[in-house]
């Protein structure tokens, strides 16, 4: 029996496409994820953009004659999401919304609506997931009394999009982008095809609209956004949700922004009304800080522009097996374990026969070399069992010969340590000048480990 000439099978992880099924995927190499799809035509894809490309004729424009939109942000009202977005959010922009089940994607988005609508914006909540009445359910668990907030549980793009062009919202808000579909694409909701032609309509409605639009997203079990790479490259910013279920606070994280600064974040709590804004989030993570107790140290890592201050958790002890263990939570295992060989080779420390777990405390997540001297620290506290005074803070990188390197934006993250009272600095030599006159601090600058472990204990 021949096969139908229209059909092709595409990963579902990476978007690639093969005339023939493929047990592993020779770009991404991940295994069975190739799906048959129908082809669609030259023609059926020319018409499908038929909808959006009625919103405003586009004519090429001389670049002087643009008008400058730095101060055309709109405020949510939820300071901390703005600071993520980079101020508020931009006229015609798409923003993708990811996160694990649960964790309170749908709660900020109809939070968001609620306090765009009460400044008298008109908010469109396109719900595929929900019915009307559950929404209303969870909108008044939240206290939310919003008048020019309209819902419309419907998961066909084109009805969606006759929806908007009627209503003529200033906000369109779609939960998720997963169950939306278009009837010009014949496989099933939450496929390659069907993903990136929604959001590239979408795409297309928000920058000939001038009409923000918020997209949430499924992840995936590793954590990425469910759906092909290229969904994260049409759209503007990209917010990840980070979070334990076993802690309260939530983070929501900037990995693209075309309007703002990346890998910023915004600190929440979760409580009965909803997300609610963490203005320090520093002393959150810090609250429980055990004392006098050995293996724990205070380091400044920078979240985007904000200093934040993390402790960081050691415990050395030995084991009953030919190799001590080496894990880590909130820390990358491989820096770890680096960290770890430059310990035993510059400071003499013998951790072969021991296990060694990090810890970051809080459920943090740190990804930069300026938190390198306070892992290092909380390692030789814990191996000495010496406790590191409670007042002192330290930053800075660590390279393989034991030098402690400088690291950006020193001042905000000395000056952070100040405001929360810590007496006494750790930092690299080179990032010490300009800050030996911050008031009620000692400020300490070290060139090579041996002289940062004499300035610690």
């Amino acid at each position: 029996m021949a096969k139908d000439p229209q059909s092709i099978y595409v990963c579902q992880n990476c978007g690639r496409q093969a005339r023939k099924w493929i047990g592993q995927c020779t770009d991404c190499g991940e295994w069975n994820t190739y799906v048959e799809e129908r082809f669609r035509p030259a023609a059926a894809a020319a018409s499908a953009g038929g909808v959006a490309s009625r919103f405003r004729d586009v004519t090429p424009i001389a670049f002087q004659s643009i008008e400058s939109q730095d101060e055309s942000r709109t405020s949510t009202g939820i300071d901390e999401f703005d600071r993520v977005l980079g101020g508020g959010v931009v006229a015609g922009s798409l923003v993708l919304i990811g996160g694990s089940p649960g964790i309170g994607k749908s709660t900020i988005v109809l939070q968001v609506a609620n306090s765009l609508s009460r400044d008298g914006l008109k908010v469109l909540y396109v719900s595929g997931e929900e019915s009307e009445r559950q929404i209303k359910m969870r909108g008044e668990r939240l206290g939310i009394q919003a008048e020019n907030l309209f819902l419309l549980p419907e998961t066909n793009l084109q009805s969606i999009l006759v929806e908007t062009e009627k209503l003529r919202p200033d906000i369109v808000i779609v939960d998720s982008i997963q169950t939306v579909f278009s009837e010009k694409i014949e496989s099933a909701p939450g496929s390659v095809s069907q993903v990136r032609d929604v959001a590239g309509q979408f795409m297309m409605f928000a920058k000939q609209s001038g009409t923000p639009v918020f997209l949430t997203g499924h992840v995936t079990k590793e954590g990425s956004i469910a759906g092909p790479k290229t969904l994260e490259h049409i759209v503007d910013t990209v917010l990840y949700f980070e979070g334990d279920r076993h802690h309260n606070h939530r983070i929501i994280r900037a990995t693209k922004n075309r309007f703002g600064a990346a890998n910023e974040i915004g600190v929440f709590e979760m409580t009965n009304e909803g997300l609610v804004p963490v203005s320090n989030p520093s002393e959150l993570f810090l609250q429980e800080r055990p004392e006098n107790a050995t293996g724990s140290v205070v380091t400044i890592c920078m979240e985007g522009t904000r200093p934040m201050l993390v402790e960081v958790q050691a415990l050395v002890s030995g084991t009953k097996f030919g190799s001590g263990r080496r894990m880590a939570q909130g820390f990358d295992q491989n820096r770890a374990s680096l960290l770890i060989a430059v310990i035993e080779k510059r400071l003499g420390f013998q951790l072969s026969a021991d296990d060694v777990f990090l810890n970051v405390a809080g459920g943090m997540e740190i990804d930069e070399p300026a938190a390198d001297l306070g892992v290092i620290a909380a390692i030789a506290s814990s191996f000495r069992n010496i406790q590191v005074p409670p007042e002192v803070a330290m930053f800075g990188e660590v390279g393989l010969t034991g030098e402690v390197r400088g690291v950006l934006q020193a001042q905000s993250r000395a000056r952070e340590a100040q405001t929360l009272g810590f007496k006494k600095l750790i930092l690299p030599e080179s990032n010490k000048k300009g800050l030996e006159k911050l008031l009620g601090m000692r400020v300490i600058g070290v060139k090579n480990l041996d002289e940062a472990m004499d300035a610690i204990f």
